[in-house]
């Protein structure tokens, strides 16, 4: 929008911001937070400790947007005004700051409109992410273990909770595997865009020749349970071991066999956790990841058949979807948006929205996006 008058582009951001505003409802936001501050309020919810968490996550989420969209029609208001302040007062320092107010609310509001997209069945779930390190020995382990830096951080910046349910250690360096929740409304629709495969070039740090090597790592993506899911699964389709809980280089966690692996037998699918001490807390925690791979596994059976009745025969987009170049030169760059960039250094520390955005924008567009 270079050169648009400043009263123009602000009249159209307050435009945008409210049509933003039809589809969040601040008004029903307003009313599901009043709902729970009520329940949270009762001494009684603590009872169930799962139940009282999720309460707590929803009520400072609801109050986080709605001070968000308060905030930024605040600042619409104030950068209308310094505007005209400058303009009567020939101020252009003044100028210069309500520029860049314009551009910091551009982009946030930007943001925010991308949010109005996430309207797919599960898209305002939390999500449930493994990674999986795939062709490249020790650098592919390590390069698995620096995407989990990456989506913890992303996480972090956002204030965002997480949970990291088990880790397998790679021997030389790095993780085989790993499977954490991001814990915040929509993070499921936020991030499944990342699902595919990612590759990393870079400089080996484990080849004592120093050559540039290619590596991959896997990033699944999945929404989490919720109580109307209706997953069933009997006892006698399940095997259950339990073992030590062990760290990098063998160093034991625990001193009991308190983390615990469970088999599906019917589907072969091997989930297992050893965050918490208790083999109970485990066990509860794996059943959950469980439940959340086998309702995956049916939507996307469910998928495949519509895509059969519709005669789609095209290749599913979770393959390599993104390329990081660390050497000979720097650049991340999406296989499907196009977007990429220089500041790789960002990006390895948790810096991603502008992927993720373009992303959303993206599935929308196709033919099993919405």
């Amino acid at each position: 929008m270079a050169g648009t008058d400043p009263a123009n582009e602000i009249s159209e951001l307050s435009s945008t911001l409210t049509s933003v505003e039809s589809v969040l409802d601040p008004e029903a936001m307003r009313g599901e937070a009043d709902n729970l501050r009520e329940r949270a309020a009762d001494p009684g919810l603590w009872d169930d400790q799962e139940r009282a968490q999720a309460v707590t996550r929803r009520l400072a989420y609801l109050e986080g947007e709605l001070n968000r969209l308060a905030g930024l029609r605040r600042r619409l208001d104030d950068t209308r005004v310094m505007f005209e302040l400058a303009e009567s007062e020939h101020d252009e320092p003044t100028r210069e700051e309500a520029n860049r107010d314009l551009a910091a609310l551009r982009r946030e509001i930007d943001q925010l409109e991308v949010r109005t997209l996430l309207s797919g069945e599960y898209d305002s779930r939390e999500a449930l992410i493994t990674i999986n390190a795939q062709a490249g020995g020790a650098d592919a382990a390590d390069w698995a273990e620096g995407l989990r830096r990456i989506y913890l951080r992303w996480a972090e910046r956002h204030g965002y909770a997480s949970e990291v349910y088990d880790t397998s250690y790679a021997e030389e360096a790095g993780i085989k595997s790993t499977t954490f929740a991001i814990k915040a409304p929509y993070a499921y629709g936020t991030l499944r865009g990342e699902h595919g495969t990612h590759r990393m070039v870079r400089i080996s740090k484990y080849d004592n020749q120093g050559r540039r090597q290619t590596s991959f790592a896997g990033v699944d993506v999945i929404p989490v349970v919720e109580q109307t899911d209706h997953i069933e699964i009997p006892d006698d389709d399940i095997r259950v071991d339990v073992y030590r809980s062990s760290g990098p280089g063998g160093q034991g966690v625990n001193t009991t066999d308190s983390a615990v692996r469970l088999t599906h037998l019917p589907t072969g699918i091997v989930v297992s956790c050893q965050n918490e001490r208790s083999q109970i807390q485990n066990r509860a925690s794996a059943m959950t990841v469980l439940q959340a791979k086998l309702l995956e596994r049916k939507r996307a059976e469910q998928a495949a058949k519509m895509a059969e009745l519709r005669g789609d025969s095209s290749g599913s987009w979770g393959t390599q979807i993104r390329n990081y170049v660390l050497h000979p030169y720097q650049n991340v760059k999406d296989l499907r948006t196009g977007l990429e960039t220089g500041n790789t250094a960002a990006v390895m520390d948790g810096e991603i929205d502008d992927f993720i955005e373009a992303e959303i924008r993206w599935l929308r567009k196709q033919p099993t996006g919405a």
